[in-house]
């Protein structure tokens, strides 16, 4: 019997954590949250904007490959700065255990930032995608890897029926082909990080690329550090480019985000 995968292990914990948390904020009081009746914001069209650098910044504390990136970034200071610097959106990880994150550290931007939140975290049921929209998120993340097909159908179109955009994350065709649905999914995130051994390659975004109909806003997560790489996966037709750990190894999460964007600005005017 094989040995379990981190992932493996991350969602065991989910799925008791949920439960968990299920019984002690049920239903019902999630829908009375103040975020359940507000209109959420389209993460799609603000990656699509012109006058804004496509970057999604990530609030990340820790990662299980590895450990505490930093502990110690306040969330109010580090997401303005990420939205001051030109960013188009924020992923917040609301996962505890692994990432030391917490559904707070999302309300918290919420309160601060008028932009799109996406909730990054490891969805494996509906109770999820209704505190999602109660903590303030607008777009959920769904991970092939750990859904099957009517998964993703049934939480993807929860999702739009409450508002919330979809950013399916494959990691290869295979998952792109068997859960790809477009009554579920809005975007779609190409992790280039090899969930068995950990390297990160961005040739995973730049094979999918031409997999994933235009329908769909295309998003390149993990190894995206420079206005290079940004460069030449906007030629292969991505729209977004979720980027934390890249940012958060610095002491001022914020200003990292401000120089790329102002890489970005460079490499853009010296083209035209």
């Amino acid at each position: 019997m094989n040995n379990p995968t981190i992932l493996d292990q991350i969602v065991a914990h989910k799925r008791r954590e949920v439960a968990d948390r299920q019984d002690l904020v049920p239903t019902k009081l999630l829908e009375r949250s103040l975020h359940f009746a507000a209109p959420a914001l389209s993460l799609r069209r603000y990656l699509q904007r012109d006058d804004l650098s496509g970057i999604i910044a990530e609030f990340k504390r820790k990662s299980p490959s590895k450990g505490w990136i930093n502990p110690h970034a306040p969330v109010e200071r580090t997401t303005l700065g990420y939205m001051q610097a030109g960013a188009s959106a924020l992923s917040i990880l609301t996962d505890a255990e692994f990432f030391g994150g917490k559904n707070e550290d999302l309300t918290v931007a919420r309160r601060f930032n008028f932009c799109p939140i996406l909730r990054k975290d490891f969805v494996v049921s509906e109770y999820q995608v209704l505190e999602a929209k109660s903590i303030g998120a607008d777009a959920v993340l769904l991970i092939a890897a750990i859904l099957s097909a009517d998964e993703v159908r049934t939480l993807g179109a929860l999702a739009r029926s409450l508002g919330l955009e979809v950013l399916l994350e494959v990691h290869d065709d295979a998952e792109l082909t068997r859960t790809l649905h477009p009554d579920a999914v809005s975007l779609v995130g190409v992790n280039n990080r090899n969930l068995h051994d950990f390297s990160v390659s961005l040739d995973t975004s730049l094979e999918l690329a031409g997999q994933i109909p235009n329908s769909y806003v295309k998003v390149s997560e993990s190894g995206v550090t420079s206005a290079a790489a940004i460069g030449q996966l906007r030629a292969a037709g991505y729209q977004g480019f979720l980027i934390g750990e890249a940012f958060m190894r610095s002491s001022r999460p914020e200003k990292a985000c401000a120089a790329l964007v102002q890489q970005l600005a460079l490499a853009e005017s010296v083209v035209r």
